[in-house]
């Protein structure tokens, strides 16, 4: 059984550890670095970060967000200027399932748990146009690709899950 709960600063190390072994110095397709400071700081000023666990209570997945003008990495400043977001949209991501919860429906519960949070608010992301397993993973979700741009020579997706965007 899945269970899906926000973060708390006690997860950072867990967070921290998956994010990092999924990152794209070590194969894996997520940018950046998460340092267990940084995922803690996250928390502690209370963006949300949505843990999915087994259970056993071992980190199966996370799913991170921040409200816009929190997150300045400059992939995400790109993404906001590519698509014309809602007022009360929110950044989404990353998201990382552990390698073997994969295919379980982690992905499905962590993002259920998320509409919990935010119900009714837009959800927007990015995700390399060379990561076809995240891109189908997402469209299956309901979400729908709305803009590309190009960051440091790769072309990135953006995604979003507002309803009226159709199918």
């Amino acid at each position: 059984m899945i269970r899906t709960r926000l973060a708390t600063s006690s997860d950072a190390d867990a967070i921290s550890a998956l994010l990092t072994a999924n990152s794209g110095d070590r194969g894996g397709m997520l940018l950046g670095q998460w340092p267990r400071d940084m995922i803690a700081a996250r928390v502690a000023r209370g963006q949300s970060i949505v843990v999915a666990t087994g259970e056993d209570g071992r980190l199966l997945g996370a799913l991170l967000t921040s409200e816009k003008g929190f997150d300045e990495a400059p992939p995400v400043l790109a993404m906001l200027k590519a698509w014309p977001v809602s007022p009360d949209a929110y950044v989404y991501g990353p998201v990382c399932v552990s390698e073997d919860a994969r295919g379980l429906g982690v992905l499905d519960a962590l993002y259920a748990k998320l509409q919990t949070i935010f119900p009714g608010r837009e959800a927007i992301l990015f995700i390399r146009e060379d990561n076809p397993r995240s891109l189908k993973a997402h469209l299956r979700l309901g979400m729908r690709e709305v803009a590309r741009y190009d960051f440091g020579g790769t072309v990135f997706m953006v995604l979003s899950d507002r309803p009226d965007l159709g199918p």
